[in-house]
């Protein structure tokens, strides 16, 4: 089995890069591959609760996040850096996430096989 790693960098809105990048996690996932997803940077922001991404004219992708579990993705990591350099706490997050510092992340990408970063 491969293990793929998304990795989510960019802010949710104003770009499809983090709908491309959760499709094909879904999609990696529903094809027996062990996805995990990492997010750093502006990603984090594709995880905060009671997003209202309609008000700006975008779909609204950011709840289908909360179907991770039905594909078997659990291991879901956000940069605890990159969450205090927004303002954020573990509480104003919509999914179960594991908060992780920079080395566990560098740790978990020469794990995978295969990184893609959205």
């Amino acid at each position: 089995m491969k293990k793929l790693c998304i990795l989510f960098r960019c802010s949710p809105h104003g770009t499809v890069r983090g709908r491309e990048g959760l499709d094909l996690a879904l999609l990696s996932a529903s094809f027996e591959q062990e996805v995990s997803l990492v997010f750093v940077d502006e990603g984090v922001l594709h995880l905060i609760k009671d997003q209202q991404p309609e008000l700006i004219g975008a779909k609204d992708y950011i709840s289908t996040f909360k179907a991770l579990p039905l594909y078997d993705i659990e291991s879901v990591f956000i940069c605890k850096q990159s969450l205090a350099d927004y303002g954020l706490s573990h509480g104003l997050l919509s999914v179960p996430v594991t908060v992780v510092n920079d080395e566990a992340i560098a740790a978990h990408l020469k794990q995978v096989d295969e990184v893609l970063v959205f």
